[in-house]
């Protein structure tokens, strides 16, 4: 017979927490549990196996839905890994496109913070061009400008 783990020590044992533990149990990536006669959560190693791999996927940034997925394929071992390779391939198109989108922030906030530099940085906020541009639609800011402190 396996040993039966406590909610609090499955938790401690793969980094979650005991309410993520929960959780998980609602939406179903953990199979139901058993309880002990005192109503308490009494989990196996499985358990904890399950749960390390729904940690890790979640840490790769996996959707709730995709982890499903996966855990899906992972209790129906006989269906075909290039299933696995299709939902890698779809998270890795959305962090690349997440990726681009950070790309034009990082652009935006670096032209923000030259404007100010070259404008009005040692003047009064009021007439900061960053705080300026953040006043408008993103359709209608101008990110670079003459300046907005100088004489």
């Amino acid at each position: 017979m396996s040993a039966r783990l406590s909610i609090g020590v499955v938790a401690r044992r793969t980094g979650a927490t005991v309410p993520t533990v929960r959780y998980y149990e609602e939406v179903g990536l953990l199979p139901p549990v058993n309880r002990t006669e005192a109503g308490q959560r009494s989990y196996d190693e499985t358990t904890v196996r399950r749960l390390v791999f729904i940690r890790r996927c979640r840490d790769f940034g996996f959707s709730i839905d995709q982890v499903r997925e996966l855990v899906g394929l992972v209790d129906q071992p006989d269906r075909p890994c290039a299933e696995v390779r299709d939902i890698a391939v779809t998270h890795l198109q959305e962090v690349r496109r997440k990726l681009d989108e950070l790309k034009a922030l990082e652009a935006s906030l670096n032209a923000f913070v030259g404007s100010c530099d070259t404008a009005c940085a040692g003047g009064p906020a009021v007439d900061c061009t960053i705080l300026e541009d953040l006043a408008v639609p993103a359709d209608m800011a101008r990110i670079v400008r003459n300046g907005c402190c100088s004489p």
